[in-house]
């Protein structure tokens, strides 16, 4: 199974040596960090790459590394996960991104996040992605809205990686069903 995506003008593939150093950056970067658990030193950022790249070598997807063709510089982390804790939603594969703030407003998140979901729909064939950010998270909710995601708020959940007291506890959920997404696509499901 190929572990690589390529898109218009990205390069969705597995990690190397060279990522670590501009991904730990990002995740020093408290404008990236806003909506996550704190910010990550360079031997979390370092140990989040591993598990990603363990993920990706053993399953063949995951969170990939998020690289531009023209220049091959790393701009964050783009692609599909599996769920690691239990919620009224799991299990579920999630879809998620995380960029360097060099790189918002280019319309790489959507356009990463589209060809993830195309990867997750037609070669894992996958029955439903979901997605989740914190509630006040507005350019992922948009990012998530503009790939055809759906949010209802009865899905709301407390993300247990927070603390009780955390006001970034409240989560909201979006989904996007496989037949959804064959639909905004033209995919014939016959």
């Amino acid at each position: 199974m190929d572990k690589t995506i390529k898109t218009e003008r990205l390069l969705l593939r597995p990690w190397k040596e060279e990522d670590l150093e501009p991904f730990a950056q990002l995740n020093a970067d408290p404008k990236v960090r806003e909506y996550f658990p704190g910010l990550l030193s360079r031997q979390e950022s370092d140990r989040a790459v591993d598990l990603m790249s363990q993920l990706i070598d053993k399953f063949g997807w995951g969170f990939w590394a998020a690289s531009l063709i023209e220049t091959g510089e790393l701009i964050g982390t783009i692609g599909l996960h599996n769920v690691h804790f239990t919620a009224h939603f799991t299990p579920a594969v999630e879809i998620g991104w995380r960029l360097a703030v060099k790189y918002w407003g280019k319309g790489y998140a959507t356009e990463g996040a589209r060809a993830a979901l195309r990867y997750g729909f037609e070669v894992l064939n996958l029955e439903e992605i979901v997605s989740f950010a914190v509630a006040e998270n507005m350019p992922s909710r948009a990012v998530m809205e503009r790939i055809g995601m759906h949010y209802d708020p009865k899905d709301d959940f407390d993300h247990p990686s927070f603390s009780l007291d955390d006001p970034l506890r409240k989560h909201v959920l979006y989904r996007l069903k496989l037949e959804e997404w064959a639909c905004q696509v033209g995919l014939n499901m016959k």
